[in-house]
């Protein structure tokens, strides 16, 4: 029974990673990234309070930091921190019901518009009285609204950033990802908010999916599954704001064929909806769900250990303080509006 659990989680991560993540480049960096993770599992057992997520990407902060690994590991390593995220949250969406999916991504829908125009907002505001640059305050505040790396991927070419405002931005959105790890759980746990109000709060206030996940299932189960539905809810909302920064670009430019708006729908998404969907019509086992949902918060700390390793303290701190400055308004803003929301929208 464990073979068939084993060989149809495969068959599962197979597609989304695909074949070519499989590498003979990247399997080094998988290796050490899986070697770590197991540690960070056993070891978040014994610190439940701490969690297995947020005790991978301290290992993988110290390591990277302390100890300067060969460069073949680094291919596999940036890698995971993205494939296996993405295997994970669609692992997840089979223990998940496409009602439940429905109620809390709708219950939260005013939340997140909200906390998107509050960030783009700050974004254009503050960076313009700091002096960023214009690409640069459109990326932070796009990752900060959206999701992180992702959101600043899909709208640098759009926006037609240079690679130096690409780093800048994912290095800010990066650092306040790592931040929110920690500290957001620590604050549920003071203020004493209820799984669904630290799940809603995570879901729309914390920027990476990688660092939403991570935070809310260290808070508790019931917590990341709605902070993981609220995400990709939220997730969605990269769609039109990309199309917007099109038509806009579009102005600057005459030729703006090359775009496809379809492009920036992640299909990890697709594969959490389908997933969902055949959980709430019941034709897989529960032991099959349980197991594969188990798996996918492994693959969550994989992902986070992957993170910490890539992450280089210097490199962050190099980028100057402006933009930094900038991710912490934006960050702060979102934070505070979604708690702010909640309070008057009366959630629990």
């Amino acid at each position: 029974m464990i073979a068939v659990y084993i060989i149809t989680a495969l068959i599962i991560i197979l597609p989304v990673a695909t074949p070519r993540f499989y590498g003979l480049k990247n399997l080094s960096g998988i290796a050490l990234c899986l070697l770590i993770a197991v540690l960070a599992w056993f070891l978040g057992q014994l610190l439940p309070v701490a969690g297995a997520a947020v005790i991978g990407i301290l290992l993988g902060i110290v390591l990277a930091n302390f100890w300067r690994y060969p460069d073949f590991f680094k291919s596999g390593i940036k890698e995971s921190s993205k494939r296996m995220l993405q295997s994970a949250v669609v692992l997840l969406g089979f223990q998940m019901n496409f009602g439940r999916v429905l109620e809390q991504g709708g219950q939260a829908l005013v939340i997140i518009f909200a906390t998107i125009a509050s960030a783009l907002l700050i974004s254009w505001l503050v960076g313009r009285v700091l002096g960023v640059t214009s690409n640069e305050k459109a990326l932070i505040g796009i990752g900060t609204a959206i999701c992180g790396g992702s959101a600043i991927a899909a709208a640098a070419p759009v926006v037609k950033a240079s690679d130096k405002e690409v780093a800048s931005a994912i290095s800010t959105i990066f650092l306040f990802n790592v931040i929110a790890v920690f500290l957001f759980p620590l604050v549920g746990h003071i203020v004493g908010m209820s799984d669904l109000r630290f799940g809603i709060w995570a879901g729309t206030a914390i920027n990476d999916t990688s660092s939403v996940v991570a935070a809310a299932y260290a808070y508790s189960d019931a917590a990341g599954e709605v902070a993981t539905v609220v995400k990709l809810t939220r997730t969605l909302m990269i769609i039109p704001l990309i199309f917007v920064l099109a038509l806009l670009q579009s102005k600057k430019e005459a030729n703006n064929s090359r775009f496809r708006w379809y492009k920036a729908l992640p299909l990890f998404v697709v594969g959490f909806l389908i997933a969902c969907v055949i959980n709430t019509i019941g034709i897989i086992p529960i032991e099959y769900a349980a197991f594969w949902g188990k798996m996918g918060k492994f693959l969550i700390v994989v992902a986070m250990v992957a993170i910490g390793l890539s992450t280089n303290l210097k490199e962050l701190i190099r980028h100057g303080k402006k933009p930094v400055l900038l991710g912490l308004c934006c960050s702060v803003t979102v934070a505070v509006v979604s708690l702010l929301l909640q309070m008057a929208l009366h959630i629990q």
